[in-house]
């Protein structure tokens, strides 16, 4: 099983990153997902969830409003948009899946002026 996070980075508070997610190994379609971050000297925090089909999505609520999670399961990949960055998101970001402790290498993001 691999999960490879990218599409992290330096930004401006107010900016915005997409984060993607790319699945193999797995029956992708079939696990419910998980974006998690850990800021630095911190513990995991959970981000966001969304189910198998796509059909139920779950926030923390100080991203609330500000990201979206979104899967394409015919490409195999896991989103988040990330919006209105604030400097508290810094962090590195990993796709999880629900269930079996499947975890990406993270990709980070940094969020300063």
């Amino acid at each position: 099983v691999q999960l490879v996070e990218s599409g992290g980075g330096l930004v401006q508070p107010g900016g915005s990153l997409r984060l993607s997610c790319a699945a193999s190994g797995l029956s992708f379609s079939s696990y419910d997902m998980d974006w998690v971050r850990q800021a630095p000297g911190k513990g995991l925090e959970w981000v966001s969830r969304i189910t198998s089909t796509g059909t139920y999505k779950d926030y923390a609520d100080s991203v609330k409003g500000r990201f979206t999670i979104s899967r394409d399961n015919a490409n195999n990949t896991l989103y988040l948009q990330m919006n209105s960055l604030k400097i508290e998101d810094t962090a590195v970001y990993y796709c999880a899946t629900v269930g079996p402790p499947y975890r990406g290498q993270g990709t980070q993001v940094t969020v300063s002026s």
